[in-house]
């Protein structure tokens, strides 16, 4: 149960931007410009990111939401979501990807830890500037959200199933923007 009154048919972040819609719109609009704006990564990349960063955060819901969208923008190579987030492996990943999730980790746990020497690893795996900005706001965003969804006890479905609707909406339609 939410430590707020929200709707309860209305699971996660969802309730959160409906219960005072002065913030939500523009945390809704920041979440599609990050994740279904341009950018030089893909939409799958920017959702894997977002998971990535959520399931550090141990943020269930934004975990599973954002690992159903991952799952259906990368289609059939979905597997790569589980492989990353749940098992650690990056070998299906590019250079530049592999490269950029550390980035994104240093993030989560504090921007000060993002060193020279992590930028230049992702330069020297193909990423531009642009990319290296995306991966950092991206981290930090989700940092907000997921503290956002845990600290306000967003309901979180625990069906994983419940979460494949919501994947594909969030894939094909994006976040309100």
């Amino acid at each position: 149960m939410a430590h707020i009154p929200v709707d309860p048919a209305t699971p996660g972040i969802r309730s959160l931007f409906n219960y005072r819609p002065e913030t939500g719109a523009p945390l809704s609009r920041l979440a599609h410009a990050l994740l279904h704006g341009e950018s030089p990564l893909t939409k799958a990349e920017r959702e894997l990111l977002a998971t990535f960063v959520s399931h550090g955060n141990k943020c269930t819901f934004c975990t599973m939401s954002h690992a159903a969208a991952a799952r259906h923008q990368y289609g059939a190579d979905a597997s790569i979501v589980d492989d990353v987030v749940y098992h650690n492996n990056t070998d299906r990943l590019s250079a530049k990807m592999r490269a950029l999730l550390p980035i994104a980790e240093k993030v989560r746990q504090g921007g000060r830890i993002v060193t020279d020497a992590d930028v230049q690893a992702a330069r020297d795996a193909g990423a531009v500037d642009r990319d290296i900005h995306d991966t950092v706001l991206i981290a930090a965003a989700f940092c907000m959200y997921n503290r956002y969804v845990d600290g306000l006890a967003a309901l979180t479905p625990t069906d994983p199933e419940a979460y494949v609707p919501m994947g594909k909406r969030m894939a094909e339609q994006g976040y309100g923007g």
